[in-house]
């Protein structure tokens, strides 16, 4: 290459991983992986696999779509090493998401290909025949702290999630990856396999290739800050216009305009909210693909009327983009708060908003309605993703809900939510039991973990005291303001060690799901690492009744029939914490975990 070369691949990802990349050290963090205050994020990590799920199940046994990631530009260095100045973020992600899937084979007792293994790590040659053993890609910005090189030796579970911004964001993103070949692929090592062969070989990007840094950072400018992509609307926006009146022309563009407006203070792509759009409130199914609208809706004219009134429909979908936007904000789409909309963004995260057809399905529903089928779509939507319910699947079941929904009056919602979202859980309530009993914290994602923690603790507190404010708010327990709290600590002392006994040292006991509980930031940070019965002291100083009662809750008892003595003799204490405490209280919280996401069968004596 002559200086005034700039060479241009298109290449898929087995080929990007063939050579050896470096991110220099004056380059921005990983943020693909950001948290918010509220324990929420990835949701780029997200849309990264969703989209490819997408184009991957369009497969079959002779071919497959390619699907396009983006841009990389790097720069050749003198050791062969390119350096990465701009796609660092999806680069990153696609060299995670092979950790991962390398990672999810070796757990299930299966070789990884060879292949694989070489995209990760291997060796390279000089002209003098130095062999040098490298990682195909090397963070060296500080804020890495080397860590990606854990992921990389297939020792995530011993990566730190804690520290600099870059190691919290690269471990949720590996998590992030992980829950979702858990939940789409069902620890099937050859699906898995499956999708690593479509990843590897169809998911392409460009690579430009330039002789200097100084033109490889004059490119990734141009890309930047050039240039605006096609609305993703715009061939519906011109449909519309082509069928409506020019009298019309005006009302038509600011109403789309608002339409727009709408969307984009939602966050969320136009065609997705258009696609929901259509699977609510239309008689669509779940095989209607984004870059399949335009067609279906030229097929359907009869049905939508786009065609017959433009301006009709695009007002209706007025409607429908500003109750999205609310949903987004965790309200009704009469703009109230909406505990069970913005619980679910709670559990859920930003990217998963399937549960948004059933609301704007809803949206004729009375006030109270409205309110209770957006508890169920919380609770049954937690329950599908503790027990690994596919997305494809459980956006199946929301869509024939949805289209049962538009049909149904306040008269008979009661007989609507027994048949589907109901139904829905309590058929699943041994497998959620069980998944609840045997959960282990490094399964769920931050966010989702700290979730369920503060329902089950929220329950307790209803129980007790009633609503308030305050109780009635998930958010006064997710806040940041408390802490998951670790009964038997990481990195135990030699005296919590004995204290305890056996498995004091076993990380699968320490993240079982017993050996946590919901505990104020400000408590948690005078306890440190101290033995149990010294804990138990402090735990007896939070407002959370459930931490409260972790030895004995006698001491909270007032009476005999009133309600805090009522809801304390439901909850499980131990004066001792040992392997056997943690797996009794695993099953405590399971058996919680029923009532509060209401799965037990009506028949049974809850």
């Amino acid at each position: 290459m002559t200086d005034q070369n700039i060479v241009s691949q298109d290449v898929n990802l087995k080929r990007l991983f063939q050579d050896f990349y470096r991110v220099p050290s004056y380059q921005r963090e990983y943020v693909w992986g950001e948290q918010d205050g509220r324990g929420e994020g990835g949701e780029q990590v997200d849309e990264y696999l969703a989209d490819i799920f997408n184009e991957y199940q369009n497969a079959t046994s002779d071919a497959a779509p390619e699907y396009f990631i983006g841009t990389i530009v790097v720069c050749r260095e003198k050791d062969e090493v390119f350096d990465l100045i701009d796609g660092q973020q999806r680069t990153t992600t696609s060299y995670l998401t092979i950790c991962a899937l390398r990672d999810a084979l070796t757990e299930l007792g299966e070789s990884p290909p060879e292949e694989m293994n070489s995209q990760i790590a291997s060796t390279s040659v000089d002209w003098q025949g130095e062999i040098t053993a490298r990682y195909r890609l090397d963070l060296q910005y500080e804020d890495a702290a080397g860590v990606l090189s854990l992921y990389a030796d297939g020792e995530a579970k011993n990566a730190s999630r804690h520290g600099t911004r870059s190691i919290r964001n690269i471990g949720n993103a590996y998590d992030t990856i992980r829950e979702f070949l858990a939940t789409t692929f069902k620890n099937d090592p050859k699906e898995i396999r499956r999708f690593y062969g479509y990843l590897t070989n169809k998911v392409k990007v460009i690579r430009i290739e330039t002789p200097t840094v100084t033109k490889a950072l004059k490119i990734f400018e141009t890309i930047n800050d050039r240039g605006v992509g096609l609305d993703s609307m715009d061939l519906l926006k011109n449909l519309l216009f082509i069928h409506a009146k020019s009298t019309d022309f005006d009302k038509l563009k600011n109403t789309w305009k608002s339409v727009s407006d709408a969307i984009y203070r939602s966050g969320d792509k136009p065609l997705r909210f258009l696609r929901y759009y259509l699977l609510a409130m239309f008689d669509a199914d779940t095989t209607l693909r984004e870059d399949l609208i335009y067609d279906w809706l030229q097929r359907r004219s009869t049905e939508t009327k786009h065609a017959t009134d433009p301006l009709g429909f695009a007002q209706k979908l007025l409607g429908a983009a500003e109750a999205y936007e609310k949903f987004s904000q965790g309200k009704s789409s009469s703009g109230d708060p909406e505990a069970g909309i913005e619980n679910t963004r709670a559990l859920g995260g930003k990217s998963i908003k399937q549960h948004f057809i059933i609301l704007l399905a809803g949206r004729h529903l009375s006030k109270s309605n409205f309110s209770r089928l957006a508890t169920e779509v919380e609770k049954t939507l937690f329950v599908w993703l503790i027990v690994g319910i596919a997305g494809k699947e459980y956006e199946r079941l929301i869509v024939d809900a949805a289209h049962q929904v538009r049909e149904v009056g306040d008269e008979n919602f009661d007989d609507f939510l027994e048949t589907t979202f109901i139904r829905y859980r309590t058929e699943l309530n041994a497998r959620f039991r069980d998944t609840l009993q045997n959960l282990r914290a490094y399964h769920l994602r931050q966010f989702r973990l700290r979730y369920l923690l503060a329902k089950v603790t929220q329950h307790f507190d209803l129980m007790a005291y009633g609503p308030s404010s305050a109780r009635s708010t998930l958010s006064d327990y997710t806040s940041g303001g408390n802490d998951i709290e670790h009964i038997l600590p990481y990195g135990a002392d030699a005296a919590i060690v004995e204290d305890f006994g056996e498995g004091a040292q076993d990380i699968s006991v320490t993240q079982r799901i017993g050996n946590l509980l919901l505990l104020e930031k400000a408590i948690n940070r005078s306890i440190g690492n101290k033995q149990y019965a010294a804990k138990l002291l402090t735990y007896q100083q939070s407002k959370f009744l459930l931490t409260r009662c972790q030895a004995s809750g006698e001491a909270q008892k007032i009476g005999v029939a009133d309600k805090i003595t009522k809801a304390v003799n439901k909850i499980a204490s131990y004066a001792s914490w040992n392997k056997e405490s943690v797996e009794a209280r695993s099953l405590f919280l399971a058996n919680v975990g029923t009532l509060v996401w209401d799965t037990v069968p009506s028949t049974s004596d809850k």
